[in-house]
């Protein structure tokens, strides 16, 4: 079985990744926090959503699959580095963080990032090469 990817997406760059991941046919599941982004999400097709209280560390469980390498799109400095703490000991593959900000990444490294990756118009789909 193919191991899942995980992502977050907070933002429109984190959801066209989301399309391009359906496109492919790989096996993804989404991260949240958000009711509402979790209904936004439902309305794009997304199967697979794990949503978590990001507030309770005792709610944080590991998934019931095979986690792949994680995409993290960054919304806020806070969330990101929650969602980082979260899921980084979920998986030995690689860990991602989308910035359009530039700021932070030792921050992110130290909490268990892989790659920062800035871009300004969010287009990251060469990483699922």
């Amino acid at each position: 079985m193919d191991n899942v990817v995980i992502v977050t997406a907070p933002n429109e760059a984190g959801r066209n990744f989301i399309k391009l991941l359906m496109y492919w046919k790989r096996p993804f599941a989404v991260l949240t926090n958000s009711a509402q982004e979790e209904r936004l999400l439902r309305k794009m097709g997304v199967q697979r959503i794990i949503r978590l209280n990001t507030n309770h560390a005792e709610d944080w469980v590991v998934p019931e699959m095979e986690v792949g390498k994680i995409f993290l799109f960054e919304s806020s400095l806070n969330l990101t580095c929650r969602y980082l703490q979260i899921c980084r000991p979920w998986t030995s593959e690689p860990v991602y963080v989308i910035t359009q900000r530039g700021s932070s990444p030792g921050i992110y490294r130290g909490l268990g990032a892989d790659h920062i990756i800035y871009t300004l118009n969010g287009e990251v789909g060469f990483l699922l090469k």
